[in-house]
């Protein structure tokens, strides 16, 4: 594919020669053909998906190109639209084997005894008009306690504590007829189209289970699965543990779910309010030992009180009861990378902005292609902050980048909360700034410079 949607300077060269080497390093040819993304005749998929992948680099979109007279790819607007719009190509699995093999680069790096884990979260996917936009429907947004139109882009994130990388996702619509805004078309259930859509109507956390079993058969591995109170039903954490995996999340204050403790049937706050609280400077406030659910789990609460708000506090609950109460808490500040990763695929990756396609199957594949934009510069950013990514020497003689401190979560957790009722686990502006910052702070120079320019066009 030419040059020529990238800034024609030093920087457009830089940015071109990295997606070429990311291309021909993992085969994201042989990956889209392994996922049905492919044709007998015509200009090659592989040339389409790249032009999509650096769009976010240019300073023009694709209509602007055409309209100034500056769009010289090989392949017609039709061309590109019947790419994305394709419903055979498999991008589920496309973004769970590309992320796998760059896993297979990072895992190495990093010491046999870190604690790696799957993050799962969801992130509001909003349009502005649902009407003709298939399968667009009103959905609950976690963060404004509101409803608004789009999908919940629930995606699960692998990390190492210090690189984030997105494995897969689902765009889910509502599963209730009354919420939804946009036509709904039908297909043959057996077809790939048809589970694509169902799985979009399923239940968030039947879907988080999904995504992990999609994961884990791509050969995808980690200690725990890291998610927040949304998730974290005593079924849930059957279900995780059902899958091999151990859980650390938070805790719902609800008086409705309850949790074996001395043999009996008690909710968080109960068990919070009968049990003797650590005093002065400890770590942590409280941590018993429970059962979960009619399976009888064993599992580890953790509390922590909020030293701004002595009233306030948070629960944790891990299903390793034999990892101590300073690691639950500082693996679980691993989870707000995947914070950090929605924030800078919408300000920086157009995740939002870009698409404006009508069909489920392009809306999945563009989400697909912005994950690939983040695989890559997260990747960049390793090998520009990781001297142990240059060659066998360098891996000798340098030492791995640190692991989060359990000082670090702490801050985080102390810092996140929100109130005593909700105890809802979400960033402030303010601090999702911050965590941005950091993260392009970290990138090369050449991929920062152009970000920069192309979130100022947007």
């Amino acid at each position: 594919m030419p040059n020529s949607i990238l800034p024609q300077d030093q920087v457009g060269q830089d940015i071109f020669n990295a997606i070429s080497s990311f291309f021909c390093t993992f085969g994201i040819g042989n990956l889209l053909r392994k996922c049905n993304a492919q044709k007998e005749k015509g200009v090659p998929i592989h040339d389409t998906f790249k032009y999509k992948l650096c769009n976010v680099f240019s300073d023009r979109s694709m209509y602007m190109q055409q309209k100034t007279g500056s769009f010289r790819e090989s392949f017609s607007k039709n061309t590109f639209y019947r790419f994305l719009n394709s419903p055979k190509t498999n991008w589920l699995r496309f973004t769970t084997l590309l992320s796998k093999k760059v896993a297979d680069k990072i895992e190495p790096l990093t010491d046999d005894d870190r604690i790696n884990a799957f993050v799962v979260d969801d992130s509001l996917f909003e349009r502005t008009s649902c009407k003709k936009t298939e399968l667009g429907s009103r959905v609950f947004d976690h963060t404004s306690m509101k409803y608004r139109k789009g999908y919940r882009l629930m995606t699960l994130g692998w990390t190492d504590g210090n690189t984030f990388l997105p494995v897969n996702s689902c765009l889910l619509a509502s599963s209730k007829e009354s919420n939804l805004i946009g036509p709904v078309e039908q297909f043959d259930g057996r077809s790939l189209a048809a589970k694509r859509r169902k799985l979009a109507r399923t239940k968030g956390t039947d879907v988080m289970i999904e995504l992990l079993r999609s994961a884990l058969s791509a050969g995808h591995t980690a200690d725990y699965v890291l998610f927040d109170t949304w998730f974290s039903s005593p079924a849930q954490l059957i279900a995780v543990k059902n899958l091999g995996l151990d859980s650390i999340a938070m805790i719902k204050k609800s008086s409705r779910i309850y949790y074996e403790y001395e043999g009996k049937q008690l909710s968080i706050k109960r068990i919070f309010g009968i049990c003797k609280k650590r005093r002065g400077r400890s770590k942590y406030l409280l941590s018993v030992n429970v059962m979960v659910g009619k399976e009888k789990l064993p599992a580890k609460i953790v509390c922590v009180r909020n030293k701004k708000n002595k009233k306030d506090w948070i629960a944790f609950i891990c299903t390793n009861p034999e990892l101590s109460e300073e690691e639950i808490i500082r693996i679980y500040g691993k989870r707000w990378q995947i914070e950090v990763f929605f924030k800078t695929c919408k300000s920086y990756l157009n995740l939002i902005s870009e698409c404006h396609s009508l069909t489920y199957d392009a809306l999945t594949a563009h989400v697909a292609i912005v994950f690939a934009r983040y695989l890559m510069i997260a990747l960049e950013q390793r090998r520009n902050e990781d001297d142990r990514t240059l060659g066998e020497i360098f891996y000798f003689f340098t030492d791995e980048l640190r692991d989060i401190s359990f000082g670090e979560s702490f801050q985080i957790i102390i810092t996140a909360m929100i109130d005593s009722v909700c105890a809802i686990f979400q960033p402030t502006e303010e601090q999702l700034e911050l965590f941005i910052e950091m993260f392009v702070g970290r990138l090369p120079e050449y991929i920062r410079n152009s970000l920069a320019k192309a979130a100022l066009v947007a």
